[in-house]
């Protein structure tokens, strides 16, 4: 039997590549046993940290949770961006630290169109409390 397989967009193919990375990455409980608690809040802003977009705070189930830790882009066409806040999160952990905050800026192309010419540039504002 033949099924065809559809060509993904060079965003989807990216996003996949990215999801496979975490399915296979250990929880964080599993990685970080000494971590009990872990809350994130997050700001998302335009190029250059102008205007919000938006916010949100949530408590991590670190059962569930993977150790590769990553957020996506918040410009719905950025095309290999998001932000990795893996390394963060484990350099915290290391020093046992009780809070990190952060700025990552996305690094991604702002859409298909505008690949090797006009990088992404939102930026993520972020702060991590950690519990042990």
């Amino acid at each position: 039997m033949y099924t065809h397989k559809r060509k993904l967009g060079p965003r989807a193919e990216y996003r996949e590549q990215q999801g496979q990375r975490v399915t296979a990455a250990p929880s964080l409980s599993q990685k970080y046993g000494k971590l009990k608690s872990l809350t994130v809040d997050v700001g998302y802003f335009a190029p250059e940290g102008g205007s919000q977009f938006r916010q949100m705070s949530y408590a991590v189930n670190l059962d569930h949770a993977k150790s590769v830790f990553r957020m996506d882009c918040c410009n719905d066409e950025c095309v290999q961006g998001d932000y990795e806040l893996t390394e963060e999160l484990a350099k915290a952990i290391a020093k046992r630290a009780k809070s990190v905050v952060g700025e990552l800026c996305c690094h991604g192309w702002q859409n298909k169109a505008s690949i090797k010419t006009t990088k992404c540039n939102h930026v993520l504002r972020y702060k991590l409390k950690l519990g042990y």
